[in-house]
């Protein structure tokens, strides 16, 4: 049964012991006590982050400086009111004071969705872990895991809870993380002494570590903050999280914009006091609601929306996103640097091709299914001329048949699953065959040797690479007889391997050995073996993959190859998905000088046999040359350039834990074209914040010079309250809209955003300042024009006219992009409600506390004029002043 005290000395403890004080056995739990003890300790996660409570981010949205200067207007309004006639003074600090709190609550349902989209991305994020349950290897979200659990690691696994080793091969850790130790921990099941510290605890998997090397099963001992890391994580609780890069342009956008417009409404606030016959307390309220309604206080909010809205989209789309202002990172790329296997290529290893005996077969069938069958010249062919073979890849094989999501499937390495897959086709398996040794693949052996027995018959079966297999063979199977392994022979077995691998498959050397006893030393195994032949397994490309190469490159996005398979198949691969542009050895970048590579790297578009340090190699000669690199990776290696790259893309399937860690984005099917749709709605959503952000300062502009120019002649060409007004209608719904537009159709037609350039370009600016311009003459000229009818009447147009340039703003956005104003049928919906709610003041008893007057029919003919004026001229504007044919705005 399960022990009281939490701080059991488990790495003194032995194996058999701690499974039963643990209540497990080496098949695992049981689905159902899994479920008991899920319940009884809780899920397996350190949850120590302080939700963001609603009410926190309620209060959040009234500490802006800026509301605490119109909450002041307010109080003085509210006081002066109790002057004799001032009583609509009443009104006006009621007004405000509404403003406030819809400002408010706006911000708060945007920032509160905004989390909301965040927590859904995050549940997204949840590592797995292959566990036995029911005595079955089955992939389970690692916060399901609990005490007394079997966990089944393998290289790059990270290990999602404290763990005893039950048993393990060339395993070794990574416990930087705990211990602060780079070199990686080597790892054994043996029982230590109870006063072993615990960097030296060489039985025990600590949570968070990751596996360097070999593979292991272990029991579960504690999960969440009972682990080591979860009582770090307690020690570490209430360290803050820093805003991204991206948060802090948007910051200092705001503070600039709002510094540059403040100085501007003092300014005026000066000439009105000196120049008006205004009184005081009117020239402050001015000023207050004029610093409101142009200073978008609201930015950081519609824009966290924006972003959180389009990674939800991403997401759909299987691009997780990790951070919110990758988003900007992925506009500006220009370069996607690509893995082979699984990203260009279907990751559905088949086995196509079998060599043995001096005869090329062939095998029929796709993917993981184990309809097909092995054909000579095209007709069956009998099972004897090839049984051999495919017997001794079933018996050097780790693949187990497991569930994945409650169905069926084939678990273990790919190419280990393409030759079981390949064995069943035939009817093959192992043939009454029990494994009782295993030394295992690596990077460095590049080979893998199993010891098999049956009753008094032994053998060690052997895969890997067909040059270093060859090397260890002194004979070759021919016609059923075993036979010298010539010189010759062994020169017309490589010239196939290299026939084999220029068609694009991965060929794999297959070879056995007699063994008189059960077990012997690696070096006896390992050597005096008889080849059988080779195995050759193609990946083929995903039909989707060449589209969206050639979208990307339409884009002015480069797309280059790195792999570490060899030059031929990438470059067979590369030819098929439409990458081009000569090809490079790792080893030959090995003798480069950075200078050399820098060169290089602006012609090669395909790197092959590349390992980990030369591809960081690669990405700083990119970025050296001024690029902006994503990058992806899948395995601990890569973490590295992950990190260090513009965009570093994991793979959500096949990438282990460390590299996903390392990314700023996971692709959920570890394809491609994912990357496409995610640079496409990345620069999508980078568009919809600068047309934002454009819209507002556009109306900013021509409310602040509407006012100061108007201020000079001695007139207020629009009061407070209806200043305010417009800030709600028009920077609103309209603008809210506008951040959440749908991917334009051209806009993987455009080359990538410099890095350089922030949301407010050039053509931003001349917009600004075009259409502020001609929006500040229109409704001056409106002012002036109704005037002698009258203040109030003049000041009515002019509050009706800045609904009415809302059109024109919109039509010169839509124009850039090349959109129809009608293209978003919830831009209409906003424009509607505007104008609607712009009636309910003209025509209400509303219009007394607003200062407005009824208009009538010949009033809207003179407005719809001034629409018709204002349209025509922004036409005419774009065309002769904002359109750039050689460079259009992304």
């Amino acid at each position: 049964m399960l022990p009281m005290q939490r701080r059991v000395p488990w790495h003194s403890v032995a194996r058999d012991e701690v499974l039963e004080r643990l209540g497990t056995g080496r098949n695992g739990l049981s689905s159902s006590k899994a479920k008991s003890r899920l319940e009884k300790f809780g899920p397996n996660k350190i949850a120590l982050e302080r939700k963001v409570s609603p009410l926190s981010i309620l209060v959040n949205q009234f500490k802006d400086f800026l509301i605490f200067i119109l909450i002041i207007a307010a109080v003085v309004s509210f006081a002066l009111g109790y002057l004799e006639g001032h009583e609509e003074y009443f009104f006006d600090a009621g007004l405000i004071l509404v403003i406030v709190v819809l400002n408010g609550l706006f911000g708060f349902f945007q920032n509160y969705k905004a989390e909301k989209s965040l927590e859904a991305l995050k549940k997204m994020a949840v590592p797995k872990a292959t566990v036995l349950r029911d005595g079955t290897p089955s992939e389970v979200d690692a916060t399901t895991i609990v005490p007394g659990d079997i966990i089944v690691l393998s290289e790059g696994d990270q290990v999602t809870a404290d763990c005893r080793i039950m048993r393990s091969k060339n395993l070794l850790l990574d416990e930087s993380l705990l211990t602060g130790e780079s070199v990686p921990s080597s790892k054994s099941p043996s029982s230590l002494s109870q006063d072993t510290s615990l960097a030296d605890r060489s039985n025990m998997l600590y949570k968070g570590t990751y596996v360097s090397r070999g593979n292991a099963r272990a029991v579960v001992v504690n999960t969440g903050l009972d682990t080591e890391v979860g009582l770090i994580a307690k020690a570490m609780h209430g360290a803050e999280e820093h805003p991204t890069l991206f948060q802090k342009e948007l910051d200092k956008l705001g503070k600039n914009i709002g510094t540059g417009l403040l100085a501007i409404i003092a300014f005026i606030a000066v000439v009105q006091f000196f120049l008006s016959s205004m009184d005081p307390i009117t020239i402050f309220l001015t000023a207050i609601a004029l610093a409101v309604a142009a200073i978008p206080e609201g930015l950081p909010a519609v824009v966290t929306l924006a972003l959180a809205l389009g990674t939800m989209r991403m997401a759909k789309k299987n691009s997780l996103v990790r951070r919110l202002s990758v988003v900007e990172d992925l506009s500006s790329v220009d370069v996607i640097c690509t893995d082979k296997t699984g990203t260009l290529t279907e990751n559905a290893l088949t086995v196509r091709r079998l060599y043995t005996d001096w005869k090329s077969f062939k095998v029929t069938g796709r993917g993981h299914s184990i309809e097909g069958e092995v054909l000579l010249d095209e007709e069956k062919a009998p099972e004897k001329a090839y049984k051999k073979l495919l017997w001794c890849g079933v018996l050097c094989n780790n693949v187990v048949m497991g569930r994945k999501e409650g169905k069926k499937e084939y678990m273990g390495d790919p190419t280990e699953v393409a030759i079981h897959i390949a064995a069943n086709k035939a009817g093959i398996d192992a043939g009454g065959y029990s494994r009782t040794e295993e030394f295992a693949f690596s990077s460095d052996r590049k080979r893998m040797t199993t010891l098999n027995s049956k009753g008094n018959e032994h053998f060690a079966c052997m895969k890997g690479a067909p040059e270093v297999v060859l090397e260890r063979c002194t004979h070759i199977l021919e016609g059923g007889k075993v036979r010298r392994l010539t010189a010759s022979k062994k020169k017309k077995i490589l010239n196939q391997n290299e026939e084999m691998g220029h068609n694009a498959l991965r060929v794999l050397a297959f070879s056995y050995k007699e063994l008189e006893k059960r077990k012997v030393p690696e070096e006896e195994a390992e050597n005096g073996h008889v080849f059988i032949g080779l195995q050759g397994m193609v990946d083929p490309p995903r039909t989707e993959v060449p589209d969206a190469i050639k979208a990307c490159q339409g884009a002015g996005i480069r797309v280059v190859m790195i792999t570490g398979d060899n030059i031929a198949t990438a470059k067979a691969i590369a030819k098929e998905v439409g990458i081009g542009n000569g090809a490079l050895e790792g080893r030959q970048i090995e003798g480069m000088s950075e200078h050399e590579l820098r060169m290089k790297v602006e012609k090669i578009d395909i790197f092959a046999r590349v390992a980990p340090l030369e591809k960081q190699r690669i990405l700083k000669a990119m970025q050296a040359n001024g690029h902006n690199v994503a990058m992806t990776g899948d395995g601990v290696n890569d973490a590295p350039a992950l990190r260090n790259s513009h965009v570093g893309i994991s793979m959500g399937i096949r990438g282990t834990d460390i590299a996903k860690q390392a990314s700023d984005m996971v692709l959920l099917d570890d394809n491609f074209a994912s990357i496409a749709k995610a640079v496409k709605e990345g620069r999508t959503i980078f568009s919809n914040i600068r047309n934002f952000v454009t819209y507002l300062l556009m109306a900013n502009f021509s409310e602040v010079f509407v006012v100061f120019f108007a201020s000079l002649a001695g007139f207020v060409p629009i009061r407070a309250t209806q200043l305010l007004w417009i800030n709600l209608l028009t920077d609103g719904a309209p603008a809210l809209v506008l951040g959440s537009d749908p991917s334009r159709k051209h806009v993987m037609k455009k080359k990538p955003r410099p890095s350089s350039e922030g949301i407010i370009n050039t053509w931003v600016m001349k917009a600004i300042v075009a259409i502020g311009v001609l929006d500040t003459v229109l409704l001056l000229a409106l002012f002036f024009y109704s005037l002698p009818m009258g203040e109030d009447y003049a000041r009515t147009m002019v509050f009706t006219g800045f609904v009415f340039s809302e059109a024109t703003r919109l039509i010169v956005i839509r124009m850039k992009d090349k959109l129809s104003i009608f293209s978003n049928k919830w831009l209409l919906v906003a424009i509607l409600a505007s104008f609607l709610l712009q009636l309910l003041v003209l025509y209400t008893p509303l219009s007394a506390y607003f200062g407005t007057v009824p208009l009538g029919v010949g009033d809207w003919q003179v407005l719809l004029g001034f629409l018709a004026a204002s349209i025509i001229s922004v036409f005419g504007i774009y065309h002769f002043f904002l359109r750039d044919k050689e460079h259009p705005d992304v």
